[in-house]
């Protein structure tokens, strides 16, 4: 319902019933006369609110809001049966937009019907009889009128006070007696409350609880005069004790240092370095006194995650043991080359790409989909300033975990022989540039060939000069990316090679050999 004209003059109806016929009573004096009252609040402009009415300004039935402003006499008998509805009431519902507040009475427009008159126009209506049953309009405030109002206002204030604190105290008093005088209350206890509430089965939390007693967090130390070390995290391998973290966790404890594992429940005990493999940036350790009754997460299958599955990553970022956090693959194959900052040599990786938050410490932690299997080692964050690395710049949602399939691969041979077994080509790639490919250099490390002689490259008829361009289907842009995906696989695979010479593109078949240690 519009309320646009709420507050301003409504035009006479022009299709308005007439005034009823009045029966022969003696004639009642203008002043208590409802029909020219009505008629005026069409016909004159609505007098200025009082200032002193807090009535609201629109509301949603007008109607209703005009009854409320005329009191309504007592009818008789006669009168109701011979006016079921009363001439002011049929007036009110043909016009719903009549003025929110009650008209002057009609003798204050006499003077502009007299005006009107002595300039011509149309003689003033004579005094009407006022209908049968129509209320009388409410006479003018007395002076002083305001004065008894705010009296009553506050009266009626107190009034609602005084009820208020009785009915606090009646409530109170039921409140007390609701033991022994029957009442009942509504109140729920914590009793009431269910026994127990089970996660669902794939459910963060439910992954998160069944996976954190086999998480750890890694206190290296290392064997120096100051005790330098970082924190980060690894996870039960199997139930010997081995735990699986990266390279870079321990490697200022592997030389005489201190390595200290500490479980979700609290429980600490020492570790040794079984091996490492600098290149892939994973290490294997042993727990020297291990409990019995280790839970070994299970292990999932890289090679089958999808961009979009979700991922689970719990570590110690900045020594915050027991963090979860949540996000999905964000990217796969991505070829990464990480440092630790210290000057050594890099790591390589194809790596899953995930926009789960990791940080400085979640290194070594487990990388899990939504079963709660491995699929990767958190390894490597990109950061705004230093490029891949282990640096201390937080996370931007950019952070890179070792397949899982890899380091399955890496912590076996690590727990067998304790050193790390690298696939190679035999040939020595420029790891500057990139963008055409992986090209081999004119000339080996030390002044060595660069085509190692009877090598796998060598057998497969590469030379100095050629660019690889692709590798096992997936396409290389520079020397990191050849090596991270060369280390994907196991020595002795054979792979298709794609490689330019001379401008011509030609395919090749390299049968991959083998390096042990990182030396």
């Amino acid at each position: 319902m519009s309320t646009e004209n709420d507050g301003t003059a409504v035009p006479a109806d022009p299709a308005a019933p007439s005034t009823p016929p009045t029966p022969p009573v003696p004639p009642t004096p203008p002043t208590t006369a409802a029909e020219p009252a009505t008629q005026a609040a069409h016909t004159a402009p609505e007098p200025e609110p009082d200032p002193t009415q807090t009535l609201p300004q629109t509301e949603a039935h007008p109607q209703a809001r005009t009854q409320a402003h005329a009191p309504t006499p007592e009818p008789g008998p006669a009168h109701d049966a011979a006016h079921p509805q009363a001439p002011a009431h049929d007036a009110a519902s043909a016009h719903p937009q009549a003025p929110a507040h009650p008209q002057p009475p009609a003798y204050a427009q006499a003077p502009a019907h007299a005006t009107a008159a002595s300039a011509g126009g149309w003689p003033p209506p004579p005094p009407a009889v006022p209908a049968w049953g129509a209320p009388l309009p409410p006479a003018p405030p007395a002076p002083g009128a305001r004065k008894r109002t705010g009296g009553i206002v506050a009266a009626v204030l107190v009034a609602a006070l005084v009820a208020g604190g009785i009915g606090g105290g009646i409530g109170y008093w039921a409140a007390e007696r609701g033991d022994n005088g029957g009442f009942s209350s509504t109140t729920v206890s914590s009793g009431d409350a269910p026994a127990s509430f089970k996660r669902d089965p794939g459910t963060v939390a439910a992954v998160a609880a069944k996976a954190l007693p086999s998480v750890v967090t890694i206190q290296a130390k290392s064997g120096g005069t100051e005790g330098e070390g970082g924190t980060g995290t690894g996870f039960v391998y199997d139930q010997e004790g081995h735990i699986v973290t990266n390279n870079h966790v321990v490697a200022s404890a592997a030389d005489g240092g201190a390595l200290s594992v500490t479980f979700s429940d609290g429980k600490s005990y020492d570790a040794e370095v079984v091996g490492r493999a600098e290149g892939y940036d994973v290490a294997v350790l042993k727990l020297t006194d291990a409990p019995k009754g280790l839970t070994p997460l299970p292990l999932g299958d890289s090679d089958k995650v999808a961009v979009g599955d979700s991922t689970i990553a719990i570590g110690a970022p900045f020594g915050l043991s027991n963090t979860v956090t949540t996000g999905i693959i964000s990217a796969k194959n991505r070829p990464v080359a990480s440092g630790d900052g210290s000057g050594g040599s890099n790591s390589y990786m194809s790596a899953l790409q995930t926009d789960a938050s990791i940080n400085p410490g979640n290194s070594g932690g487990p990388l899990l989909d939504a079963s709660g299997a491995v699929i990767g080692i958190n390894s490597a964050i990109q950061s705004t300033g230093n490029g891949f690395g282990q640096s201390q710049a937080g996370s931007i949602g950019l952070g890179f975990a070792i397949p899982v399939n890899q380091a399955k691969n890496v912590a076996q041979q690590l727990i067998k022989t304790g050193k790390p077994v690298y696939p190679v080509i035999g040939a020595t790639v420029n790891m500057n540039s990139k963008g055409a490919g992986a090209t081999i250099a004119a000339q080996g490390a030390g002044g060595t060939a660069p085509v190692t002689p009877d090598g796998p490259a060598a057998k497969a008829g590469l030379k100095a000069g050629d660019v690889i361009t692709g590798f096992d289907g997936h396409q290389i842009d520079s020397g990191p990316t050849l090596i991270s995906e060369i280390w994907t696989h196991k020595p002795g695979d054979s792979v298709k090679v794609t490689y330019e010479r001379d401008g011509k593109t030609a395919t090749a078949t390299v049968t991959l050999g083998e390096r042990t240690g990182d030396s």
